[in-house]
């Protein structure tokens, strides 16, 4: 069972398959991560055309305003953006026969206004072609350094109002860098940019995982030389150390009111599940077995857990009540599957399979048990759904570079997102709201 890329050797051998290795830990001050390369492929099955025009005096606020809305937008799967020709913005007239002969089911435009209190005004409407008629209009007076984020609400915004989803293009994403034998847990926008520093170690961080109010993260720092799980405040960087037992402390993961955290502890010999408080008190073993258990994740409605345990002879992905009690067997499909992650509706499990030598992701209706591989690369790691359930982030290696992804649930549309500073693992996707 024994993955042999698994390092360093404390930790159990189904935990986290890509450890990154290398803690003297600290909490940085925000820093712009900004050096992402974003490039998308696939063709979706059906795709609302609409025509996004770059806004009016976007240029002053030093932000590409236009192109991050049609960036978020393509990234949907559901939507085809293209730029908008001419000089459009929200005040302006369309002619809708002209935009009917573009192709064009939408239309978006809108203007960026310095104001005298050095805010910008980010002005929007989204007209529908076919019917020639307003569909939104919305203004965002926001300080300079939230233009980014403005633009990503105003893409929020377009895409509900187009598909009936609730956009995820202004939440965040948490995942770990490695470059020059430094390691950064970031903190960033849900395209990998706009970011800020939250720890940084010379030795391995893994595991990051989001309190479901967005608040907090939970994470696995080596900086005493093994592995101890920290929960830290991701606005002001104050932490506090919940599990630092004999052995190994991984995993972890908070329960959806945020009162509790699953992980895998080692304390008692073997590597089993265990229930704790939020600070680390009322700790409560959950399984009693021989096998190695791992990797817990709550079911949306708090009352089960999905898990990865060894105890059929190679890793599998069970479920078992949070209040104790048998567990099932989840995976069916292949002798190695783990990483398992529940979509927010509760439906859909998403996970890793070996397949031959290559680590895949796929996903599986928990109703029927029906799976579908989602990647086509070979060396896949740690799903997570954005927190409408249509999109996947996971960790892949692209080119020898270690590189994030997102992907539609169908696979078709994705979106390989390429650091050109370090290397990208263990992604994690915040909850709404911020």
């Amino acid at each position: 069972m024994t993955d042999q890329r698994l390092t360093p050797p404390p930790l159990s051998p189904l935990t986290r398959r890509s450890l990154l290795t290398g803690a003297a830990a600290m909490a940085l001050p925000l820093s712009a991560l900004g050096q992402f390369r974003v490039e998308i492929s696939g063709v979706g099955a059906t795709q609302l055309p609409l025509a996004v025009a770059d806004f009016r005096d976007e240029v002053r606020s030093g932000q590409p305003v236009g192109a991050i809305i049609r960036a978020d937008l393509e990234r949907s799967g559901q939507l085809r953006p293209f730029e908008a020709p001419g000089a459009l913005f929200e005040g302006s007239v369309p002619v809708w026969a002209d935009w009917r002969a573009r192709a064009a089911d939408a239309l978006v435009a809108g203007s960026v206004t310095k104001l005298a209190d050095g805010r910008f005004d980010l002005r929007f409407k989204l007209w529908d072609v076919v019917r020639g008629q307003e569909l939104a209009a919305e203004s965002h007076a926001v300080a300079p350094d939230d233009v980014r984020l403005a633009a990503h609400r105003i893409a929020d915004t377009i895409y509900e109002k187009l598909t009936g989803d609730k956009g995820v293009f202004s939440t965040r994403i948490a995942y770990v860098t490695k470059a020059g034998g430094r390691y950064n847990l970031r903190v960033t926008d849900a395209d990998g940019e706009g970011g800020q520093v939250a720890l940084a170690s010379p030795e391995p961080i893994i595991s990051p995982a989001w309190s479901p109010d967005g608040k907090e993260l939970a994470y696995v720092s080596f900086e005493t030389r093994k592995a101890v799980v920290w929960v830290q405040e991701v606005a002001t960087g104050k932490r506090r150390m919940v599990a630092n037992f004999r052995g190994t402390n991984s995993a972890p993961a908070f329960s959806p009111d945020g009162q509790q955290l699953a992980l895998s502890l080692s304390r008692d010999g073997g590597t089993q599940l265990f229930i704790m408080g939020r600070d680390g008190q009322n700790v409560r073993r959950l399984t009693q077995t021989s096998a190695i258990d791992t990797e817990p994740v709550f079911a949306p409605d708090g009352r089960s857990l999905f898990f990865v345990s060894d105890r059929g002879g190679g890793p599998q992905i069970y479920r078992m009540p949070v209040a104790g009690g048998n567990a099932d067997r989840v995976s069916f499909n292949g002798s190695y599957n783990i990483s398992p992650t529940i979509s927010p509706d509760g439906r859909v499990m998403a996970f890793v399979t070996r397949n031959g030598g290559a680590f895949r992701v796929c996903t599986m209706d928990l109703a029927s048990g029906t799976v579908q591989q989602i990647s086509d690369t070979n060396d896949d790691e740690s799903p997570s759904f954005a927190p409408n359930g249509r999109l996947l982030i996971y960790a892949t290696r692209y080119q020898g570079r270690d590189v994030l992804m997102t992907s539609t649930l169908d696979g078709r549309i994705k979106a390989r997102l390429i650091s050109t500073l370090a290397d990208v693992r263990e992604p994690t996707w915040g909850p709404f709201g911020r």
